[in-house]
């Protein structure tokens, strides 16, 4: 049975507030990102809230913790990113955290706790959102065990939420 789903505006002071979280979270000003509009819809369900600007899904919201979704292309093309190898992506898409041996390089600088797409090497595609482990100087130098832990992946309960908005 289809999940069902709440779908409503935030007040501009909430879709500030938010825009303000989200930006401090990411490290980036998202009101130049998205070029000052703060019409923000909310599309709730059971499990995640997922927030969209001009009808694309930018950030969500599960269990408490905010972080950039997969479809955030304007945030994707400056944020850094973890590039794995072909042999990681069926694990990534089922929701495994990113293991060391998997990673074939860094792109773009990040902070321990910080927020970063992981991307197949073949297509660059994004697979999932990870919460880095360590600075990313740190993490070059990691031979085994995790560097990011899994927050968002293809295949998730914000995955869903966001292809059930499109069809």
């Amino acid at each position: 049975m289809p999940e069902k789903h709440q779908r409503y505006f935030l007040k501009e002071k909430e879709a500030k507030s938010l825009l303000a979280e989200a930006s401090e979270r990411l490290r980036t000003d998202l009101n130049i990102i998205l070029k000052n509009k703060t019409s923000i819809e909310v599309v709730k369900s059971e499990s995640v809230e997922v927030f969209l600007a001009e009808g694309k899904p930018i950030l969500a919201r599960s269990e408490g913790r905010l972080f950039p979704t997969l479809l955030f292309a304007k945030f994707l093309a400056t944020a850094p990113r973890a590039v794995v190898d072909m042999g990681a992506v069926p694990f990534m898409c089922k929701g495994a955290n990113v293991m060391a041996p998997g990673v074939r390089r860094y792109e773009g600088e990040f902070r321990k706790g910080d927020y970063v797409f992981v991307v197949d090497e073949k297509h660059g595609k994004a697979l999932a959102v990870g919460e880095a482990q360590y600075d990313a100087e740190e993490a070059r130098n990691v031979k085994h065990g995790i560097v990011f832990r899994n927050v968002h992946f293809v295949s998730d309960n914000t995955w869903g939420v966001m292809k059930s908005l499109s069809s």
